[in-house]
């Protein structure tokens, strides 16, 4: 029996049925390295079996205090049943992208059973009409709750179920898994007591350790440097979600992304994908007449484990506030001012420190965060609170080589994340094996055409190619322009454009 920390309970308790929060990845395989060239079900079903010790995750469901009094608990399922969690539907003809967006998209929408381990992957045949797809390949929409994983030990379970080699051997387990008996009320009450009293010593050492990280973050205030003081406008993502979902993505060569980074002097390959996004997110709230003067701002998860943390399950996660610049109209100049907003989210995190929002998280009472979450949304507060940011966009890079699952090639990988009341676009970047790629997931009536979004995705990306061809790096010592500063009337006048535009 192992604890929740506490932001993996504040994941916990974010759960609604608007707000899913699971995270997870449609990936697509070519069963042509198989034997016979084809894999079936059972086959699946085995694969899946052998490696279940691989990940705690697999076969750990909740046991929750009553009264919420406390964190709850991972425990070993005593009732655990494979095929539950591993489920096989088949596309209708023709079998096209579109409609393998349509079907990922229900699927990322429905809840996880709670009473359950938290995951679920659903294989999907019948694609056989996916550009650039082979035939007879099938796809493998997978589902983990957020409090079980985040971004990098969702990676390490998926390389944890994938192979070098189509057919590979299978390390067995250490120990022979056993189920664990649920723990009764009385049980969990008295771990309750037990952790209530140890809670003032805990947050002692918790001050002494934050303190001094907030003294240098007032520092960084006064000099100017802080990123708090940014002006988050309010857009159509700032907005109350449905529990119905859109999903579409896009892919890009990795050598591309970095022939566009080398024209700027310490661009990354996260900074040419948040100017794409940037340029995407222009030009689809230029459509609709909807583009605000000052820049939209992400929320960039950034991993805080450390070498020892490798391998974990949970959240290790800290965050940062960037400014994607979409008040830039030129590539170029918005890839270079996305540079420097980077370089200085970098440097506050650095400030600040990796685990204080994990470290706080720790503190925060077990229905708290669950109950602020639903009245923001339930009393419209999402609508009348200011936006803290616009959209998530978060990179979880990947092998540079081929793997293998089910003895079948990994030919695309595309990832799936939570939306929430006030954050209505999740974006995950994904690398794999030369190919960068960008999803968007979102609420339908929020975006009702993703079609069109990962269009505009296509048409920033060219932009920005064509816009830094030939360009070198000393570019990058010009001045790039200031985030523009918008007074409160013409800011409310550009929000009654855009919802007149509506």
């Amino acid at each position: 029996m192992q604890q929740l920390s506490g932001l993996d309970t504040v994941f916990l308790q974010l759960e609604s049925a608007n707000m899913p929060m699971h995270i997870g990845s449609l990936a697509i395989y070519d069963p042509a390295t198989a034997p016979d060239g084809h894999v079936g079900f059972k086959d699946i079903l085995d694969y899946f079996a052998q490696r279940l010790h691989k990940a705690r995750s697999f076969r750990q469901r909740l046991a929750h205090v009553p009264l919420g009094a406390d964190r709850p608990y991972w425990v070993e399922d005593p009732d655990f049943d494979l095929e539950y969690h591993v489920r096989h539907i088949a596309l209708p003809k023709p079998g096209d992208w579109r409609q393998l967006c349509i079907q990922a998209s229900r699927l990322h929408a429905r809840p996880l059973d709670m009473r359950k381990p938290l995951w679920e992957a659903t294989v999907i045949e019948g694609l056989d009409n996916v550009a650039g797809v082979p035939a007879g390949s099938f796809a493998l929409v997978t589902k983990f709750h957020h409090a079980a994983v985040d971004g990098v030990s969702a990676a390490e379970i998926g390389a944890a179920f994938h192979d070098l080699a189509p057919q590979a051997d299978v390390e067995p387990p250490q120990k022979q898994w056993r189920p664990e008996r649920l723990p009764s009320d009385v049980e969990l009450i008295g771990h309750a007591a037990m952790s209530t009293a140890r809670k003032p010593l805990e947050f002692a050492a918790f001050a002494s350790r934050t303190l001094p990280k907030l003294a240098r973050a007032g520092m960084s205030a006064v000099r100017g440097e802080a990123l708090w003081k940014l002006k988050v406008p309010r857009t159509r993502f700032n907005d109350t979600v449905s529990p119905h979902r859109v999903f579409d993505a896009r892919q890009f060569a990795l050598d591309d992304i970095r022939a566009i980074k080398s024209s700027v002097e310490g661009a990354t390959v996260n900074d040419v994908i948040v100017s794409v996004c940037g340029g995407a997110l222009r030009q689809y709230l230029l459509s609709k007449s909807e583009l605000p003067e000052t820049s939209l701002v992400a929320m960039a998860p950034v991993s805080s484990r450390n070498q020892d943390q490798r391998g974990t399950a949970g959240n290790r996660v800290s965050t940062l506030s960037l400014p994607i610049r979409t008040d830039i109209e030129d590539p170029f100049e918005r890839l270079r001012a996305v540079q420097q907003e980077s370089t200085r989210a970098k440097k506050m995190s650095a400030t600040l420190g990796g685990d204080i929002v994990t470290d706080l998280a720790h503190f925060l009472p077990s229905l708290t965060t669950g109950a602020m979450a639903h009245a923001y949304g339930r009393w419209g507060l999402v609508r009348r609170l200011p936006p803290v940011f616009n959209t998530v966009i978060t990179n979880v890079p990947g092998p540079a080589f081929p793997l293998y699952s089910m003895g079948s090639q990994l030919i695309a990988n595309y990832g799936l994340g939570p939306i929430a009341h006030g954050l209505g676009l999740f974006q995950p970047v994904l690398s794999y094996n030369g190919q960068v790629t960008v999803s968007a997931v979102s609420c339908r009536e929020i975006m009702p055409d993703p079609a069109f979004y990962c269009e505009c995705l296509d048409t920033a990306f060219e932009a920005l190619r064509a816009a830094t061809r030939g360009k070198t790096k000393g570019a990058a010592s010009k001045k790039v322009p200031a985030r523009k500063k918008v007074s409160r009337a013409r800011a409310r006048a550009a929000e009654r454009k855009g919802k007149a535009a509506q």
